[in-house]
């Protein structure tokens, strides 16, 4: 099972991007899937999830810009980002809940997003 990110990519403050996170391989089901985003020198921390059913956390600082979906029958999440920050600016990581044999934590390889001034 891979996660593989895309989408990152440099703007100018007030810009926007899209990311996408695709999960490939056999397994059974995908319960939530998110975003983390670690900028430099700082802890990796939550953007937003969401759940197989539709239920969405956002972390306050991505409420009202950033918007998170997923299509489950191509069992791809998103996240749309706008009026984008310098603050933004980190390496976002996708990760996924993924039953295979039993349920376990799948992270992709980041994806980095540059917010320029």
């Amino acid at each position: 099972v891979q996660l593989q990110a895309s989408g990152g990519g440099m703007v100018q403050v007030g810009g926007s991007l899209r990311l996408s996170c695709a999960a490939s391989g056999t397994f059974f089901s995908i319960n939530v899937m998110g975003w983390y985003r670690q900028a430099p020198g700082k802890q990796r921390e939550l953007v937003a999830d969401i759940t197989g059913a539709g239920t969405i956390n956002y972390a306050d600082s991505a409420k009202g810009r950033f918007t998170i979906s997923r299509d489950n029958s191509k069992n791809t999440m998103y996240l749309q980002m706008t009026s984008l920050k310098p603050e933004d600016t980190a390496v976002y990581y996708c990760y996924a809940d993924i039953l295979v044999t039993s349920w376990g934590a799948y992270w992709g390889q980041g994806t980095q997003v540059t917010v320029s001034s």
